[in-house]
């Protein structure tokens, strides 16, 4: 059943919620222990694959495989509520912490002064990082992903779209400026989200005008055992088949 308009921007708000939380932790932290800060910023992500919230930078890689109406309707919903979320909870944790709001200020005043190319770069990286993140957990039902590439993008300086409206919204500063700066991100993170799945679909077509099947990945060990265990019981088969077969061809003999 297809979830409605408003089921889509609600999870796209818890989404923005823990985002939130993840991004306080980090201001708690900054800027003399961005290590911690940075590995305690999963907890956001991790409960929004665990919960499977509507996160658009978590959701933006799958739309290359996945492009229904559905589809786009629960990325652009998402996106609303990831927004509308990072917005209530910056405004109350910048409230009720105002060591997190100075934090949040410093943050995002060295953000302001990127230029635009480099925070375009910036963020495609992080886009990268992000769908290699969600592909593990949801493929391998590993938060190894989570657990490396968050910390990575933070530490590396890439740049969160749903992140940076966190910051901004703790910040309390809204102008052309920052708002220019989010929408930037949003399109580097949908350019990193893309781009794996993209290339990896360009490399089959590739392979497949060529005539010639991509590789296919080594067997594992249980594997090959398995095939091993296989050719063993083959000889062992035949062996009983034959006395079987040999009694049928002697019995059409003599009825003939």
């Amino acid at each position: 059943m297809k979830d409605t308009i408003v089921s889509k921007i609600i999870s796209g708000f818890l989404a923005g919620m823990m985002i939130s939380i993840g991004g306080a932790a980090y201001l708690a932290c900054y800027p003399d222990h961005k290590i911690a800060g940075a590995f305690l910023f999963c907890i956001g992500l991790l409960t929004v694959c665990w919960k499977k919230f509507s996160l658009y930078t978590g959701k933006i890689g799958l739309l290359f495989d996945k492009h229904s109406k559905e589809d786009i309707s629960v990325l652009l919903l998402g996106l609303a509520g990831n927004l509308l979320g990072t917005v209530v909870f910056g405004y109350m944790i910048a409230y009720a912490l105002p060591d997190l709001k100075t934090a949040a200020t410093l943050v995002c005043a060295a953000k302001l002064e990127l230029s635009f190319d480099r925070v375009l770069l910036r963020a495609i990286m992080c886009g990268v990082l992000i769908y290699v993140a969600v592909d593990v957990f949801s493929n391998n039902k590993s938060p190894l992903g989570v657990l490396l590439g968050i910390p990575a993008f933070i530490l590396s300086g890439y740049e969160h779209s749903i992140a940076d409206m966190f910051y901004f919204s703790a910040y309390g500063v809204a102008s052309a400026r920052s708002f220019g700066f989010v929408w930037i991100v949003i399109i580097g993170n949908s350019i990193g989200g893309l781009l794996i799945p993209a290339l990896q679909t360009l490399g089959k077509i590739s392979f497949k005008k060529k005539g010639v099947e991509p590789s296919e990945p080594a067997p594992t060990p249980a594997q090959d055992e398995r095939a091993h265990a296989q050719k063993e019981e083959m000889p062992s088969q035949q062996t009983e088949e034959a006395p079987a077969r040999q009694s049928a061809e002697a019995t059409v003999q003599e009825n003939a």
